[in-house]
């Protein structure tokens, strides 16, 4: 599936941007079905900070629907149905700044040995899925460079995430996935929107 250009991944967070203000502020949003990218079914996260610190992500790792209606849907459950935090309030969207991560299909990785699974995975680039039985935790590609993670620690963190032992990862009853994502933001709520 090909990227999204600067001008779709604007119109994307502007879509997350007008469903946020309907959640709470009844504002006539764009139709949009005329946007044909907006119609292609792709996997997509919706990271909600408050005065730059998290307030929300929630999202779809697979294409199981439009990006348009992901969108939407994600956008509202980070603002009210992330367990971490407190619902946003009227108040806080003006305060709020909006990230979409737009996702490839993640892919398992079929590797041999712990070396090998550690070669096959980039931080800066890839994001991580990993399972175990019932069990599965996902972190953006974006989260280890924000936390200056190397691969291992990049590793720990999911499986953590996951609610599993920190170096489950070198189980081989583990599955890993990864992805990548095409990241757009607001450098401001309501500002400049621009790929990451």
């Amino acid at each position: 599936m090909s990227k999204l250009s600067i001008e779709q991944g604007q119109r994307a967070v502007e879509l997350a941007r007008e469903t946020l203000e309907d959640i709470f502020i009844d504002v006539e949003s764009d139709d949009v079905s005329k946007d044909g990218f907006l119609q292609e079914k792709r996997g997509v996260f919706t990271t909600l900070k408050k005065e730059g610190e998290l307030q929300g992500c929630i999202g779809f790792p697979k294409p199981v629907m439009e990006l348009g209606k992901a969108i939407e849907e994600s956008t509202i459950k980070a603002a009210t149905d992330d367990p971490r935090f407190k619902s946003l309030k009227e108040e806080d969207v003006k305060n709020t700044t909006i990230e979409l991560s737009i996702l490839t299909e993640p892919e398992e990785i079929d590797y041999e040995d712990n070396k090998e699974l550690l070669e096959k995975i980039e931080v800066g680039k890839d994001g991580l899925i990993v399972s175990s039985g019932f069990r599965t935790g996902l972190l953006l590609p974006q989260v280890a460079v924000d936390n200056g993670w190397d691969v291992e620690e990049f590793l720990s963190q999911t499986c953590r995430k996951a609610g599993l032992e920190e170096d489950a990862w070198r189980d081989r009853n583990l599955t890993v996935k990864k992805f990548q994502a095409q990241i757009f933001k607001e450098d401001s709520p309501e500002g400049e929107i621009y790929e990451e």
